[in-house]
């Protein structure tokens, strides 16, 4: 299985679903804890209707995200806090129950992760798939 990462600072909606469509992209997993953003066509509706236009899926699973210590870490470059935080979040129930539907989306059709930052390894992402994609090719997109 090969699943997509791709974050969206510093780009604009058609270059961002341009790398969807130039990977051959079917899905966008949202794994924001909160899908919201300052850049414009990058909430979770907007976004969501811009992908369907597209062509493609949008699914957001929440309790993938971040919470707001980890978010704030990973805002001042605190790689630790940010993978502790989001460690104790990844060993919660429900988390666990979406980690297991983002497997099953991914094994489905082509799939991205979706965060804001542009660099996987400031991103809670990375560490997601390090713990949840095992035996997944992880292709990093850059819009």
């Amino acid at each position: 299985m090969k699943i997509f990462t791709i974050g969206y600072e510093a780009t604009t909606m058609a270059d961002f679903i341009a790398a969807l469509k130039s990977a051959g992209v079917e899905r966008v997993i949202d794994v924001r804890a909160l899908p919201l953003s300052r850049r414009p066509g990058f909430s979770k509706n907007v976004l969501a209707a811009s992908l369907k236009d597209a062509g493609i899926d949008y699914a957001h699973l929440r309790h993938l995200g971040t919470p707001k210590e980890g978010r704030d870490a990973a805002k001042r470059g605190d790689v630790a806090t940010l993978t502790r935080v989001y460690e104790a979040q990844l060993g919660l129930p429900e988390a666990q129950a979406e980690a297991a539907r983002m497997r099953v989306l991914a094994e489905d059709k082509p799939s991205a992760l979706l965060c804001y930052e542009r660099e996987p390894g400031h991103c809670h992402r990375t560490l997601l798939l390090a713990e949840e994609g095992e035996g997944a090719e992880v292709v990093d997109l850059y819009p």
